[in-house]
């Protein structure tokens, strides 16, 4: 779902919780809310977290104050906020790998049971790039010579066990060819790895890649999101590469610990709906290359479940296995 379809859901949402519960004015004030963020700094969840906090802040809500807690694919952090007190001061921010990472192995947290989904915050199309001086002209030219030489080419992002990871693994079985991972905790240190001419392609959002683009480091082959980035109008969409079975988009949202009061789950409802709208966020995740979420409540929860069905059947059937 996109646009108007996604802003008259989380709308939907929003009213139903406010039926239920009354008002959603946050105490002034009060005491900052944490928003643990299971990733190292800099990347696109990063951004994001950082740029909602500051807008709510900004307009009336309570001080958010984004805390990294990364490490073991998320693990860490996104346990630590499933232990915390259910009463909307500690949430966490979650991607993709909330879902995936349960079917890889056992983990202290149920990510069905113990959060209280609040909103999907935004999404982040995913690009696959190449250094500048690199003889890949075009994604076309990637693969062609990925048939030729079977397991020789290597490809940077993040995993093991993480989305980013199974989006490259979908894309080299649609494409029948073999690229080794290499796997980094962060965007950031994989795009590094490229520029230094460790690997031959990396994988990660805009944000990350943007001043490389711009200054003409890196070039971009191809976006694995199911439409083009406005400010690369000219590097195809996945599908239109002839790989539509590879596409691929990671989101970022926020969740609390289970048992959260519902009066608490309106009021954070309505601050995340109204930054997402706002019109300074929406300019930004533009000039990011995000798309803006908006679903929340029930809408997030049934994204999450269906998310975490399709990564179980991926894991199933690829046999994927934490390295």
């Amino acid at each position: 779902m996109q646009g108007h379809t996604r802003r008259l859901s989380a709308v939907a949402a929003f009213a139903f919780i406010i039926a239920l519960t009354g008002s959603t004015a946050w105490p002034q004030g009060g005491r900052s809310v944490r928003l643990i963020l299971p990733f190292p700094p800099g990347g696109p969840a990063d951004v994001m977290a950082r740029a909602l906090a500051d807008q709510i802040g900004n307009s009336g809500g309570p001080t958010m104050v984004v805390e990294s807690h990364p490490g073991a694919g998320t693990e860490i952090g996104t346990e630590y906020v499933s232990r915390s007190d259910p009463d909307g001061y500690t949430l966490g921010i979650i991607s993709n790998s909330f879902v995936v990472l349960p079917h890889m192995r056992k983990l202290n947290y149920d990510p069905l049971t113990d959060f209280v989904p609040i909103c999907e915050l935004a999404s982040f199309p995913p690009l696959i790039v190449v250094n500048s001086d690199s003889p890949y002209r075009t994604f076309a030219d990637l693969i062609d010579d990925a048939h030729k030489k079977p397991g020789a080419l290597n490809y940077a992002t993040l995993g093991p066990a993480t989305a980013s990871q199974m989006a490259f693994e979908k894309l080299k079985r649609a494409a029948k060819i073999e690229m080794t991972f290499v796997p980094f905790a962060g965007y950031t240190p994989a795009v590094q790895s490229l520029l230094s001419h460790q690997v031959t392609v990396a994988q990660a959002d805009l944000s990350t890649l943007q001043g490389q683009i711009q200054t003409g480091k890196l070039r971009a082959l191809v976006t694995m999101a199911r439409k083009r980035v406005a400010s690369l109008p000219d590097v195809p969409t996945i599908a239109e590469a002839g790989y539509g079975d590879a596409q691929a988009e990671f989101y970022g949202g926020v969740v609390a610990p289970a048992k959260i009061p519902k009066e608490m789950i309106a009021k954070l409802t309505g601050l995340f709906t109204a930054a997402i709208a706002a019109p300074r966020i929406q300019e930004k995740f533009a000039a990011l290359g995000f798309f803006a979420g908006g679903e929340c409540g029930p809408a997030f929860s049934a994204i999450i479940r269906k998310d975490y069905d399709d990564y179980g059947r991926i894991v199933h059937d690829a046999n994927f296995k934490m390295e």
